[in-house]
Formats: C-alpha cells, structure tokens, sequence
C-alpha cells in the first residue's frame, strides 16, 4: 500500500495509515481515530459515517470513566493506557493516540488481543505528532472558533 500524495486533509493522510493497521491485524475490522471528546477525526472505510460517530461518542465514553476509575483507584494521576471491551460478537480496544486524541480498533471476538493492542501501540509511536487533537475553543457566542 503506497501512501497518498501530502496534499489533504490530515484525516484524509491517516485514512490509509488506518487501513493499512486492519490489514495487517487479523481479526480487524474496523478503525478510528477520535478527539477526547468524541469527534471522529479519520475512519476506515468499514464504517459507515453514522457508525463512525456511535463508536467515537462510545470510545470517548469509555475513556472518560476509564480516567475516573484511574484517578480513584490508580496513582491519581487520570492516566488511561488503553481499554479493552469484550462483547458478544467482539472486541474494542482503545489506545491514547497523543494529546488529545484516541484511536478505536473493533475487532472479531476471536482476534489475538496481544497482536491488536501490539499493532495499535506500534502505530501510536509511528504517528505521534500526526496524532494530536487539540482541544477545541469557544467563542464569546457559544460556538466553536
């Protein structure tokens, strides 16, 4: 798989690091990458736009009481590695994906959980700067600037 030419959205040059991740993850079926706060920032094409926004607000979800539980019963500090959600028919795993940002791999129930977690970290590395999702500010008005 050849990687797509600079120009583009930055969603638009991680869509095919993305798939690149499924393709070489078995068991894979579908990948995100998310803000903190939910919004959907890239997709594998799997995903159909409004499943690509249940799993982000999911995810977010997730990691939100993720971060509680480790402030309550970790070292206090809020930090959250990754999660793991294992359901009938499959699995969710969750990273940090830098500041801000989260990648979400759904995979089948029977998928090698060290593999996914090893593939999803290793690609976490690969695009650290690539991968940060700054919060978002708020105009005087109320909406977003």
């Amino acid at each position: 798989m050849t990687a797509p030419p600079a120009t583009g959205t930055t969603g638009d040059r991680l869509d095919w690091l993305l798939e690149s991740l499924l393709t070489r993850t078995p068991g894979a079926r579908h990948a995100l990458l998310l803000s903190r706060d939910g919004l959907k920032l890239c997709r594998t094409p799997g995903l159909t736009p409004d499943q690509a926004d249940q799993l982000a607000a999911i995810a977010a979800g997730i990691q939100s009481l993720s971060h509680g539980a480790s402030i309550e019963f970790g070292d206090g500090t809020g930090g959250v590695r990754q999660s793991m959600t294992e359901f009938y028919g499959g699995l969710l795993f969750i990273v940090e994906a830098g500041q801000g940002a989260h990648l979400a791999i759904v995979a089948e129930e029977t998928a090698d959980a060290g593999l996914v977690g090893h593939n999803m970290s290793e690609l976490v590395e690969q695009l650290g700067d690539h991968l940060i999702a700054p919060p978002r500010t708020f105009a005087r008005g109320g909406g977003t600037a």
